[in-house]
């Protein structure tokens, strides 16, 4: 045997003692769990859970939670927070219907696809200034984040009313070319069901997911393939081992929030392509949403640990408790928020288990310390 040979084969031996990463483990359950439960409706339930345009509807209706959810992963790994991003969405969402019918910009002689393509640019652009405010205020200002962003959540909450007091609609009669634009669903027909004249209806699925996943997978690959996603983590981990190790801190923790509120921006576009209507109670909560998708995704709160696969299927598993709840005969509003609290709690509780037995320390994320150092 060569020594070539030899140093390969230890080699493959030492990748194969290597440990799950925690956070590829924390994935690994809740893909486990999704999968459990979806599977355990279809059988105890049956109905819309037997038919895959369910899957499609639920990403339908989440594709902007998906997106500000990878948003709230790329913070909370970044041992930071962000709860503006849901009133990014709704003031994205109503500025975006206000330029599409007209009143914010004339609209005489411009094409209908050109209207939409400005009003995706206009979104990114609240984005990005959203982000770069409150990324210089945390980042270089070292104000709490908690702080900026909650002051970023009034203002643009706020804003919305300024823009419009009134609730918006784009509608058939006065933006047909719009609407036909935004709503268009990509249909399957491999994946269409019966109905009950035994004509098949193919699934349905908006162009916001095709956005939604696509983020998904982009931001998958900065974290784990790109040296700006391991300072992320690194920062998130430990700052001060960053510092040591040469990672600029600040450039880093401005990155994330620009990042975050670029993809809360990209999100309330999708979210007014699927609800095609500005209102000031526009994703109400979403920031809630967000962050217990990133955790029940297996992202730490202390931050250096998430992955944002895991966070896609932490929406889907919100979604779907939900689904099972009204299909249950639960239709009350309020027992979809008591078993979504109840599933937070448990998978914290699972994260605080698995880790304490991989020896992992529990710590404080750096926006709720009291104290610097």
């Amino acid at each position: 045997m060569t020594a070539n040979s030899v140093s390969t084969n230890e080699a493959i031996t030492a990748r194969r003692r290597e440990p799950v990463s925690n956070a590829t483990l924390l994935t690994c359950i809740s893909i486990g769990i999704f999968l459990t439960m979806y599977i355990v409706a279809i059988i105890t339930l049956k109905g819309g859970f037997t038919k895959p345009q369910q899957v499609f509807d639920i990403l339908n209706n989440n594709a902007h939670l998906i997106i500000i959810a990878c948003a709230l992963t790329i913070v909370m790994i970044n041992g930071s927070i962000d709860i503006s991003v849901a009133g990014v969405v709704a003031l994205v969402s109503m500025v975006s219907v206000m330029f599409l019918k007209g009143r914010l910009w004339p609209a005489e002689g411009m094409s209908d696809g050109v209207r939409v393509a400005l009003a995706a640019c206009i979104a990114v652009g609240i984005g990005l200034m959203f982000g770069l405010v409150q990324g210089t205020l945390i980042a270089y200002l070292d104000i709490q984040p908690f702080i900026v962003t909650l002051a970023g959540m009034f203002f643009a909450r706020g804003m919305i009313t300024i823009v419009s007091a009134e609730p918006l609609q784009l509608t058939v009669s006065n933006e047909p070319g719009i609407l036909t634009i935004v709503q268009h669903r990509i249909e399957m027909m491999f994946l269409g069901s019966p109905n009950k004249k035994g004509v098949i209806i193919p699934a349905r699925m908006e162009v916001g997911v095709i956005a939604a996943l696509l983020v998904v997978v982009i931001i998958a690959v900065i974290l784990r393939k790109t040296r700006l996603g391991r300072h992320f983590y690194a920062v998130g981990g430990n700052r001060q081992s960053a510092l040591t190790l040469g990672i600029n801190v600040k450039r880093t923790r401005f990155q994330a929030h620009l990042i975050s509120s670029l993809l809360a921006g990209i999100a309330g576009f999708v979210f007014m392509m699927h609800n095609v209507s500005g209102n000031a109670t526009n994703a109400t909560a979403g920031e809630m949403d967000a962050i217990a998708s990133s955790i029940i995704g297996g992202t730490l709160l202390s931050g250096g640990v998430g992955n944002v696969i895991g966070t896609f299927f932490g929406v889907m598993i919100l979604a779907t408790i939900k689904l099972i709840v009204v299909a249950s005969g639960l239709r009350e509003p309020w027992w979809q928020t008591i078993t979504t609290g109840a599933m937070l709690c448990f998978f914290i509780l699972l994260q605080s288990v698995v880790l304490s037995r991989r020896g992992h320390k529990m710590k404080l994320p750096p926006w709720l310390k009291l104290t610097k150092g």
